[in-house]
């Protein structure tokens, strides 16, 4: 797949944009550590040149935070096209400025920051209205150009499908229209409450915000890993009178149980969720939210059209909300969708009325200020509910696998570099992969 994409995407060549992926290196020759693909379960941590400033309105950062997100195992397991050998990962991180560009006057070297997961050119349309990760100019991808009929905002360390830009699973990264896509951090708020601005804070306010959760709302939420536990979070801080969190993981369903007080369905237990779901609510639920995966089928009719490329992605999490929600009901889908799934219930969207809402990428510029200054610096959203883990960047590619086979109790992981401020009170110790009893 990867192959075919990318000789397609060759083929039909980039489009010009403002902002370019390629960096210069450092001239001192100097390298960091940095996790790259190399193919389909192949990731490795390298010696990469250190970034510098390309352009002028640049910044390099020394990292001292990053992360990975429930979306990189799809990169891990070679599920989003357009990846090449040796693309450096990492959509999530936060750092100090190193280097400045001429043109950047809002930072300067030390400044404590997070960046956004997208790179906005800053004047578009969309980046006018802080709608970052619609930018119309820093995503140079023709095929996803050809095959959404419009191109998303470049993303950091997410394949050419966005952009090439390489990511912040790094010591070092280079951030591109830095002073729009970092946001400064306050020193009352410490590391392990400002990272997950950079991604899983805006994106699962977004999914509540955007799909339209009311109070006194009913919500369903598919899949309870971070994005979903913090989707949940939200939506019960924006007044809904229940959260019913659906997954196949006892442990995440036991996890959001005990941290957030929430109801849970176990998919393996009630094979029929949207029964299940009438047993619980029986007039429907008000709001459904998709914070699930889209490449694990559950039955075998889309196990096998997957495995034979009749369909990239799958349709069942969402067929399930679809009947589940009641007449008129608001359906989001959050989660990481790329391609075309084959026998999707369009007769019950239409015939129930449904508000079918697809959320997009969080465009984190509208939102971060507000959770930052609203949310997390007065207590009301403490991110330390859904951090269990902190790691060396050294043990990334041991992590990924235990991340991606749900193993170890693990929800969200703080990754620490050389750069990195000790742990904060309420957050976890430093441990090591391999000590980890599974």
């Amino acid at each position: 797949m990867q192959a075919a994409a990318n000789a397609i995407q060759d083929h039909m060549g980039p489009i010009e944009t403002e902002v370019k992926p390629e960096y210069n290196h450092d001239p001192t020759g100097k390298t960091m550590k940095a996790l790259a693909w190399f193919g389909t379960n192949d990731l490795r941590l390298i010696d990469a040149p250190v970034p510098d400033i390309t352009q002028d309105d640049d910044v390099i950062l020394k990292v001292t935070g990053t992360t990975v997100c429930g979306s990189d195992n799809h990169l891990k397991n070679g599920e989003i096209v357009t990846l090449q050998k040796g693309d450096i990962l990492g959509h999530e991180f936060m750092g100090k400025v190193w280097k400045v560009g001429p043109k950047v006057t809002k930072f300067k070297e030390g400044d404590r920051v997070v960046a956004a997961f997208q790179i906005p050119c800053g004047h578009c349309e969309y980046c006018q209205k802080k709608l970052s990760s619609f930018c119309d100019n820093t995503n140079n991808s023709s095929l996803q150009n050809a095959m959404y009929g419009q191109r998303d905002a470049g993303f950091f360390g997410y394949s050419h499908f966005t952009g090439g830009f390489p990511g912040g699973q790094a010591e070092y990264v280079r951030v591109p229209r830095a002073e729009v896509a970092l946001l400064p951090i306050p020193d009352d708020v410490p590391d392990e409450q400002a990272l997950y601005l950079s991604d899983i804070l805006p994106t699962s306010y977004h999914a509540v915000y955007d799909t339209g959760v009311e109070p006194g709302d009913v919500v369903g939420v598919w899949g309870m890993g971070p994005i979903g536990l913090c989707v949940a979070k939200w939506a019960l801080l924006k007044g809904a009178k229940r959260v019913i969190g659906i997954d196949k993981v006892a442990d995440r369903l036991a996890f959001a149980e005990s941290r957030l007080g929430i109801e849970t369905v176990n998919f393996t237990e009630y094979k029929d969720v949207p029964k299940r779901i009438y047993e619980l609510v029986p007039r429907g639920l008000d709001v459904a939210i998709d914070c699930g995966t889209f490449h694990e089928p559950k039955t075998l009719l889309h196990k096998v059209q997957k495995t034979l490329m009749l369909e990239t992605d799958v349709p069942e999490i969402v067929n399930e909300m679809i009947v589940s929600v009641r007449k008129m009901g608001r359906c989001g889908v959050i989660a990481a969708y790329s391609g075309y799934a084959n026998g999707f219930a369009i007769g019950a969207l239409m015939e129930k009325g449904i508000r079918f809402i697809g959320n997009g990428q969080a465009p984190v510029l509208r939102y971060w200020e507000t959770i930052l200054n609203d949310y997390i610096r007065t207590g009301k959203f403490d991110t330390s509910f859904v951090v269990t883990h902190r790691i060396p960047l050294d043990d990334i590619v041991p992590f990924y696998d235990i991340f991606n086979n749900r193993q170890a109790d693990v929800e969200k992981v703080f990754i620490e570099t050389q750069f990195s401020s000790p742990p904060s009170k309420g957050f976890p110790a430093t441990t090591r992969v391999k000590d980890w009893v599974l």
